[in-house]
């Protein structure tokens, strides 16, 4: 069987004003453009998640609104403050824990880029996927019966994108 993990860190947010707690710091407009970039292509690519396992940060949270605009098949949207700022280690063991085929996990850097490089058998050949910029977003496919069996370095990148790459 194979399972699908799209693993994407938030949309570009706004550092305008300096006293807000950075989990409440919003998208600024290269952000919502770009999380909108992404769902587009995620439909278009027929990539878009069964279920969504996303930080409570106001930028994820804000980021998968307009992922879900064109991916309205997940049909599990889970937001959890576990996964606000969490390790590659704590937002595997979230992803092990899901029952779903098809799984997007929405966080933060540097766990998120941390996280791609240990899943993946063999790095993608894009400049970028080392940074892990904003809105990035893997696509990793896992021959395996379930996410329990899932172990490192063994997924198989089906596309890596930065917004960069959809808007020139």
């Amino acid at each position: 069987m194979t399972l699908r993990l799209i693993l994407t860190r938030h949309a570009k947010s706004s550092w305008d004003n300096p006293t807000l707690d950075d989990h409440d710091r919003a998208l600024n407009p290269r952000g919502h453009a770009a999380s909108k970039a992404i769902g587009k292509w995620l439909e278009q690519n027929d990539y878009c998640p069964q279920a969504v396992y996303s930080s409570t940060a106001r930028r994820t949270s804000e980021t998968w609104a307009h992922i879900a605009k064109n991916c309205h098949r997940a049909n599990d949207v889970q937001f959890t403050s576990a996964l606000y700022l969490a390790s590659p280690d704590r937002m595997f063991t979230i992803l092990q824990g899901s029952r779903h085929n098809s799984v997007m996990i929405l966080g933060h850097n540097p766990g998120t880029a941390m996280l791609a490089a240990a899943l993946v058998k063999t790095a993608p050949d894009h400049p970028k996927f080392d940074q892990y910029p904003s809105a990035a977003t893997t696509v990793i496919d896992f021959e395996a019966e379930s996410w329990a069996d899932v172990s490192p370095h063994t997924g198989h990148v089906e596309a890596f994108v930065v917004p960069r790459d959809l808007t020139d």
